[in-house]
């Protein structure tokens, strides 16, 4: 049988979103009927958990393994539609390594602008008690740039900073 291993986000509650609600649970194959659409209809994974975040409907991360019908998306291919997916490790919330990897990867390319201080201090810092004021200052300043230049960098740093917490 084909499979393809990779990563996929869940929610905190450890149970499927999306109005199917059925409880995951670490060794155990859920299954879909029916045409297999990636974005529309499947259940969802990624090889690289960077290509896996823009989809995450929360901060549980999973090793997972696709079969049965696997439906590529995108190009280059950033997910998959399986009509099954087993989960083999542990849902782990990652949310604190989110926002450092979140904050590090900011620092990455913050000299392409000149930010508030502010801003510099929370990212460097991750105080929360000036969170809200670093995003205010931010507004109406963020800029989108390099992203795709760095996405393997930022895609291999974030999984060797996973890889120390499972």
């Amino acid at each position: 049988m084909k499979q393809v291993k990779g990563w996929w986000f869940g929610p905190t509650d450890k149970k499927l979103p999306h109005g199917d609600r059925r409880k995951i649970v670490i060794g155990k194959t859920h299954k879909v009927t029916g045409k297999i659409i990636p974005c529309e209809h499947g259940l969802h994974l990624s090889r690289r958990m960077i290509d896996a975040l823009p989809y995450a409907p929360g901060p549980v991360v999973y090793r997972v393994v696709g079969s049965g019908i696997i439906v590529p998306h995108g190009d280059p291919i950033d997910k998959y539609a399986c009509s099954e997916r087993t989960y083999v490790s542990d849902g782990i919330d990652i949310s604190d390594t989110l926002n450092l990897f979140a904050r590090k990867c900011a620092l990455d390319v913050i000299h392409l602008w000149n930010p508030p201080e502010i801003v510099v201090r929370y990212l460097k810092t991750g105080d929360e008690s000036i969170r809200a004021a670093a995003w205010a200052a931010t507004r109406g300043a963020a800029r989108v740039a390099t992203w795709g230049a760095t996405l393997t960098k930022f895609n291999n740093r974030l999984t060797a900073m996973v890889s120390k917490v499972i």
